[in-house]
């Protein structure tokens, strides 16, 4: 049984956000959220939302799940739509740039499950 969470639209680059995802991948849930809580990056906090939602959605849906038995099985970011700004520039002109969203996608599963999926 895999449970998925998502975040959408979160206002921060794909690119840092992979950093910090990248950590969690495959992880317990409970090292999972040590790990986010001792990182220093701005979006850490957002992801350790989206891995409690994980888990509660887990509970949720299954009432009889271990949650110490839970693990990371994919965590993935995914590029939202960017939006266009313009900055002045010297003499009139004006420079165009990107701020670029992300969604952020945690998906927890019991071990037992996963272990019996990849054999």
């Amino acid at each position: 049984m895999e449970v998925k969470a998502e975040a959408r639209y979160i206002r921060i680059s794909p690119q840092k956000a992979r950093l910090v995802v990248n950590l969690i991948r495959g992880r317990k849930a409970n090292d999972a959220i040590i790990t986010l809580r001792s990182v220093n990056k701005r979006i850490a906090p957002a992801v350790e939302k989206v891995l409690h939602s994980a888990i509660a959605n887990a509970q949720n849906l299954n009432e009889d799940v271990d949650v110490d038995n839970l693990i990371v099985s994919e965590a993935y970011v995914n590029e939202g739509p960017r939006q266009r700004r313009v900055r002045p520039a010297p003499m009139g002109r004006a420079y165009r740039y990107l701020r670029r969203t992300a969604h952020i996608i945690v998906k927890v599963a019991e071990k037992t499950a996963v272990s019996a999926e990849r054999a």
